[in-house]
């Protein structure tokens, strides 16, 4: 007896094999991108969590669904979920944002049953993914960057013409090599400046928080 309720109890050889081989495939290839290349470059712990967290999610939910018809309003349903999910969450910066989309991207790639695509296109496809994370942040024109948000209380120096004593200013105070810093929302009530600082990322975090005062 291998039906409960209308559901399959124990899948078949085949299926289980063909998952296996698609996780391992999953985390694999996750851990190159993630532990490899993005844990040694930025030192983000508190993402390193995320991506893999997102990974396995996407990966199971990706799978399970790849053998059910899945109706539009159900389909619409979860694009309203994540846009919930977007808006609801702080701003995060354009690379971590591009490596979010990299890990869901391996999850589905790997999770979708397709007997068209054979194992061998599977690790092709996977290994460009990779390669072209490694080859891209090892590239000279891709320039690595930190950022902090932080509140500037010296108004009189924020000009085009004391650009240079803002930004020496702004190193001087924060320990960091800034190479560049973008002014944002001033308050003249408590005469300060949100500052967006930008220095060059050295494979560890600063003890700097965002939005404090320098």
């Amino acid at each position: 007896m291998n039906n409960f309720f209308g559901m399959n109890i124990f899948p078949g050889s085949d299926e289980i094999a063909s998952l296996i081989v698609r996780i391992v495939l999953n985390l694999l290839f996750t851990t190159i991108v993630v532990r490899v290349v993005y844990f040694k470059l930025y030192q983000h712990r508190d993402y390193i969590f995320t991506y893999y967290l997102l990974n396995v999610v996407t990966f199971s939910f990706a799978f399970l669904l790849s053998n059910v018809p899945v109706n539009l309003g159900f389909g619409l349903g979860l694009f309203g979920i994540f846009g919930i999910l977007r808006y609801r969450t702080e701003a995060i910066e354009v690379r971590n944002l591009t490596y979010l989309f990299v890990v869901i991207g391996i999850a589905i790639l790997n999770a979708l049953e397709n007997e068209q695509i054979s194992l061998v296109e599977l690790l092709i496809v996977n290994s460009l993914i990779a390669g072209a994370v490694c080859v891209l942040e090892a590239s000279p024109f891709s320039r690595r960057e930190e950022s902090h948000r932080v509140l500037y209380d010296r108004l009189d120096l924020l000009g085009p013409a004391t650009a240079a004593e803002v930004l020496e200013d702004l190193r001087g105070r924060t320990r960091l090599p800034i190479t560049r810093f973008e002014v944002g929302d001033v308050d003249l009530m408590r005469d300060t400046a949100e500052i967006a600082v930008y220095y060059p990322a050295t494979g560890r975090r600063s003890s700097l928080k965002p939005k404090d005062a320098v």
